[in-house]
């Protein structure tokens, strides 16, 4: 009997360990700051689902962001590797042809980019376009248009050089499409 407890406890456990997808709501386009600390809001204004997960040391949940205006919020994290933390958004749940938000945390800077090294040139976020706005207007914002496979705002290969800079306090809107 306490066998059949424990290992009932174990498989719980390791299933809930798995990512799971998950419907996130839609409420608005703002990015409200809490505190000192800023966060990202990403926006799915594209005609497909979108599914995202957040990767630090280890990969995190996958959430859903349905078409038409889904959305998602968090605030910024550390990762407790110490190295930097990436959104990876997909259009198909095998988690193949990637757009990442990817940011790390030094102080009160947080030095962050967009990547589109790991999405094939037909993807529907290069045919949708995607902006990352933050809300302090002296940082820079990341706008590849549509149909922009090629996008220098972005990075493409390793050795780019798209790495921007702004307050931790600033919040960002990564709109898709």
């Amino acid at each position: 009997m306490i066998f059949n407890v424990f290992l009932t406890g174990l498989l719980a456990a390791t299933a809930a360990a798995l990512p799971q997808p998950h419907r996130a709501r839609s409420e608005g386009s703002v990015v409200e700051t809490r505190g000192s600390d800023g966060g990202i809001k990403i926006v799915n204004n594209m005609g497909s689902d979108v599914y995202l997960w957040t990767t630090t040391s280890e990969s995190g949940s996958m959430k859903t962001l349905s078409s038409g205006g889904g959305h998602y919020s968090e605030d910024w994290t550390t990762n407790s590797n110490g190295g930097g933390i990436s959104i990876k958004m997909s259009t198909s749940q095998d988690k193949d042809s990637v757009l990442q938000f990817e940011y790390t945390q030094h102080d009160d800077t947080l030095y962050w980019d967009m990547s589109s090294i790991d999405l094939d040139s037909s993807s529907d976020f290069i045919k949708a376009g995607f902006t990352a706005e933050p809300s302090d207007s002296s940082c820079r914002s990341s706008t590849c248009a549509a149909g922009d496979a090629d996008c220098s705002e972005a990075y493409q290969k390793p050795d780019d050089v798209n790495t921007y800079s702004c307050s931790l306090s600033s919040g960002f809107t990564l709109t898709l499409g």
